[in-house]
């Protein structure tokens, strides 16, 4: 018969030590990662920035060790394409060193200096459309170009031409220009959602 070791008595007295499901944990990055040079099969490495909480007490510490791989990673197309990264959350290591796998859901990601979200469709974290950026680059090209061509021509004819070029110029450039990555920088913050519960025995 096998002998209960006092930590696992302990355990068994107390009830099952599992992340509940439902639970939310916050999850810091360690490493940098952007759609513009990670490759699928790439490592995520994060610490916990929360501890998880279960029946009252503390069943995964803050600090814990997280790591991830990446499944898809597509830069931001210069005529069309958002940038979209595929991050699958796989291992967790706690203090004591105790490793369990898992697979949470990222719920939410912060912004940074674009407009990234989670994309519960794509199952992605995606960089936000530029049209407004785009049109606002056309309209001043085109006011400019029309300004331009208003003083060369000294009338209505030269300010015609002018917008018309630099509403073209501001069309390529706005088709030329590539839009924002996706960029999870050292020290970001995702939150991160267990469908279901893991066991931590």
């Amino acid at each position: 018969m096998k002998l209960l070791t006092l930590p696992l008595l302990v355990a068994a007295a107390a009830g099952a030590v599992e992340i509940p499901q439902g639970s939310h944990v916050l999850l810091r990055m360690v490493n940098s990662v952007n759609t513009r040079t990670a490759r699928e099969g790439d490592y995520v490495y994060l610490r916990t920035a929360s501890p998880i909480r279960a029946s009252g007490r503390i069943v995964v510490p803050a600090e814990s060790y997280v790591q991830g791989v990446v499944t898809r990673s597509k830069p931001s197309g210069r005529v069309s394409g958002r940038a979209e990264l595929g991050i699958r959350l796989e291992n967790i290591t706690l203090p004591d060193g105790a490793g369990f796998k898992f697979a949470p859901r990222i719920a939410s990601v912060e912004s940074g200096e674009g407009n990234q979200r989670v994309d519960d469709k794509e199952s992605a974290i995606t960089q936000g459309g530029s049209k407004g950026k785009d049109v606002e680059r056309i309209v001043i090209t085109a006011g400019t170009g029309a300004a331009i061509g208003g003083m060369a021509d000294h009338g209505w004819k030269g300010a015609g031409i002018g917008a018309g070029v630099g509403t073209a110029v501001g069309v390529a450039t706005a088709m030329l220009t590539r839009g924002r990555e996706v960029e999870l920088r050292q020290g970001m913050t995702l939150d991160v959602v267990f469908d279901r519960a893991v066991p931590l025995e």
